[in-house]
């Protein structure tokens, strides 16, 4: 329901600007631009997100055929099975969708967007099988997609390669602050979700897997901290990009030694993938075109206009609000909140503390419309109950978490 309202919310808002703008103003521009740019959403809709996913999807997912075949997966699960029976109690320890989630949550936090997905969406097909309701979200499916779309990136390499194209004097230095915020931002998506399916965090398992991955988050900055600036980028991209080809390895050497017929269950696989590319395509496009219809009139505009307003009576300091059209578009639309990030950089320079504040917010979670859009479209989820709410709740958390420490370490 939260979808609905949000969707019909961003076109009736976009006329009521666009109305007003074209009265006031006498802008005659206006509303050939909104639909300009509603065909344009369209189009990216199909042509740079579902194709070049499906391509994607069906590669990876026929990889992940091959690694179940090999009993990969089914190892990966028992491993990690004692913490997610915790964290998802109604997956049972040995099922599938354990193995899935875990590729998902690796190659999120390793930068992975491409592969993270097809994973993903794995994932919650598998979870869409054990769900009795086959059209309201389970808990387990509320949980996976708020640390999902949490998006705990341990390293954003995408945001240092854009700073440096940018020539910021040090593309890495967003690191630390980033990797702070997104991980305030898991935690809370995570205590929020938790608390209203009444999971124990004081359970001896989960509170120390908790504390394991806290220490693992602390000695990851630990050891990115003590390198030399310029070694940090290319130290990620090699470290991320080699697990990743670990992982594919693994999988079809487990096949070999399984004595697995690797290319029939590739193909078995990788089938799957184009179909679910379609599948989505119609929520993707849904979405897309009301957010940028929603961006095209103006509306952003006015909303971070009134925030400054208001935090200029506080009187506190108010250079972060510069920067806050990429959080603001963040939970919108991936794409729009980039197009923000660069043109903070372009407009203050890449190291000004509106253009590193940019970064920050862009690398601390994922774009929660448009993952509910593509993951719960992919199973025909029509009730998500209180997965926006506890999704814009953990990005509310990252933003906040990010102008505390941007102020701390670039101010």
């Amino acid at each position: 329901m939260a979808l609905n309202y949000i969707w019909v919310a961003f076109f009736l808002i976009a006329f009521v600007v666009a109305l007003l703008k074209l009265i006031i103003t006498g802008d005659t521009e206006i509303f050939k631009i909104i639909i300009e740019g509603m065909f344009d959403s369209s189009k990216m809709a199909v042509m740079d997100i579902a194709l070049p996913l499906a391509g994607v999807m069906t590669f990876f997912l026929g990889i992940l055929k091959v690694g179940e075949e090999a009993g990969v997966i089914r190892r990966m699960a028992k491993i990690i099975g004692p913490f997610f029976s915790k964290l998802f109690p109604e997956v049972p320890k040995d099922h599938p969708a354990n193995g899935q989630m875990i590729m998902n949550f690796s190659a999120n936090m390793l930068g992975l967007d491409n592969a993270a997905t097809p994973f993903g969406l794995k994932a919650m097909q598998s979870l869409q099988e054990l769900n009795p309701s086959k059209d309201t979200a389970s808990n387990a499916q509320i949980m996976f997609m708020v640390l999902h779309s949490a998006g705990p990136v341990l390293i954003p390499i995408s945001i240092m390669a854009q700073r440096a194209i940018y020539n910021a004097a040090d593309p890495a230095d967003i690191f630390i602050p980033a990797l702070i915020s997104v991980y305030i931002a898991t935690l809370t998506g995570m205590l929020f979700v938790g608390i209203k399916q009444k999971i124990n965090f004081f359970d001896k398992t989960l509170l120390s897997w908790l504390l394991g991955l806290t220490g693992f988050i602390g000695f990851v900055l630990w050891y990115f901290a003590g390198l030399p600036k310029e070694e940090i980028e290319a130290t990620s991209k090699v470290a991320s990009n080699l697990i990743l080809m670990t992982f594919i390895m693994g999988f079809i050497g487990g096949a070999v030694y399984k004595k697995v017929d690797i290319f029939p269950a590739f193909i078995e696989g990788a089938k799957s993938g184009f179909e679910t590319s379609i599948k989505v395509l119609p929520y993707l496009v849904g979405l897309l075109v009301a957010i940028g219809a929603f961006r095209n009139s103006g509306a952003l505009t006015f909303i971070v206009d009134a925030l400054k307003w208001i935090f200029s009576l506080t009187g506190m300091n108010t250079d972060f609000t510069d920067a806050l059209p990429t959080a603001l578009m963040h939970p919108l639309s991936g794409s729009g909140s980039r197009a923000m990030m660069i043109d903070a950089m372009k407009t203050y320079g890449a190291d000004s503390f509106v253009g590193r504040l940019s970064c920050v917010f862009q690398a601390c979670s994922d774009t929660i419309l448009y993952v509910l859009a593509l993951y719960f479209g992919s199973v025909n989820i029509k009730n998500t109950r209180y997965t926006l709410v506890a999704g814009l709740l953990a990005d509310l958390a990252g933003v906040i978490t990010a102008i505390i420490v941007s102020y701390i370490f670039f101010h």
